[in-house]
């Protein structure tokens, strides 16, 4: 099969020819239909987050079900399936406390000494990376790192579902409990920023405040719900989000990994507010509370993938893209093949695109 493969940390991914395995007991063989260009994958890329190399990015994907183990019970041949990185072995504290997106899924991985999934032509390695490597024109994965979708939905918008959308729309059902009325406010409007307010304004949230330095994405957002919009470059960032709504927000989500956006949600509270961080900040940075934040029953928590149980919500946002609810055509900027990846990944560096999606030829 065709993949894009990092080799070195900084580096441009390279498109190769890999050999993939046939699915053990619990594997489920998937060809890949489209998957999305996450930041997340940037930090990877960049060498910002670590990992054994050479690997095959990707974790943002939909696809075909080809094939599967002997003893997968969760999804068949010709399904139409979303992947995810939260793959689950169901039975650690994490997994029977309801805590799914805990889970550090070691169980969902093949043990040393077995076959690797994934090998060059001359049987060397290549790592699976977040248990998926979606930048390929197949993955295989454990049956509890996907799930089966409605087969109407179409394929490059039911793969930003995996990650962008099950991390926003996550986030705001299930991390924060967002209620009708309460304020919000997002900052960083990219993939997951954007699906945070949709959500929000699904759940009934009062004043959906959006930042972020890029006018475009400020559109975007009132489009997808915002009510309104700040530039967070802005020095008085914070003080437009406490007077717009009379002494800050009863939840600000960071949605982008800048320690500046962790800051400035921190900031934006009114007392007894929480703030959410989601995106993934350089490894030795910190964010706090200071002791008057504290005083004022201010919280702080972060929300893996929105603190998903992704074989139940994956479904259901799904089922309000079909219903008209989630708007997956505006946060899909545009799609783009495999062969220009590098060039995605260029373009969302700059900032200027909410999120591109490869598509692979069925």
């Amino acid at each position: 099969m065709k993949a894009a493969v990092l080799i070195e940390a900084g580096k441009p991914l390279q498109i190769e020819q890999i050999n993939i395995a046939n699915p053990g007991p619990h594997e489920v063989l998937i060809r890949t239909a489209a998957c999305g260009l996450c930041h997340s994958d940037l930090h990877f890329i960049e060498g910002t987050y670590p990992h054994p190399l050479p690997a095959i990015p990707g974790h943002e994907a939909a696809g075909i079900v080809e094939a599967v183990g002997s003893e997968v019970r969760t999804v068949k041949v010709g399904d139409a399936v979303v992947t995810c990185l939260s793959a689950f072995c169901g039975h650690c504290e994490y997994c029977v406390t309801g805590r799914m997106s805990l889970c550090l899924g070691g169980d969902t991985r093949r043990k040393a000494g077995e076959a690797p999934r994934l090998t060059r032509p001359d049987g060397s390695i290549v790592n699976q990376m977040l248990n998926l490597s979606a930048y390929a024109e197949m993955m295989l994965v454990h049956e509890h790192a996907c799930v089966a979708i409605n087969p109407e939905m179409p394929l490059d918008k039911a793969s930003v579902i995996g990650c962008a959308v099950t991390t926003g729309a996550g986030t705001i059902f299930n991390a924060c409990k967002v209620t009708p009325g309460e304020t919000v406010a997002v900052i960083g409007c990219g993939g997951v920023g954007l699906a945070t307010i949709n959500a929000a304004k699904i759940a009934g949230a009062g004043r959906i405040i959006a930042a972020d330095p890029m006018p475009e994405k400020r559109a975007l957002a009132m489009k997808l719900g915002a009510t309104d919009v700040i530039d967070p470059m802005d020095a008085d960032a914070a003080k437009q989000i406490q007077e717009l709504t009379k002494g800050g927000v009863d939840h600000a989500i960071e949605a982008v990994g800048r320690p500046a956006s962790g800051e400035l949600a921190v900031k934006s509270l009114k007392r007894g507010g929480t703030a959410t961080i989601l995106g993934m900040m350089p490894l030795q940075h910190s964010v706090g509370l200071s002791a008057m934040d504290l005083l004022s029953g201010k919280k702080l928590q972060g929300a893996i993938m929105g603190g998903n149980r992704f074989p139940v919500d994956i479904p259901r946002l799904v089922d309000f893209y079909m219903r008209g609810l989630l708007d997956l055509d505006s946060i899909v900027s545009e799609t783009i093949p495999l062969e220009r990846i590098n060039e995605g990944f260029e373009q969302m560096k700059r900032g200027d695109a909410a999120r591109s999606v490869i598509v692979f030829d069925q």
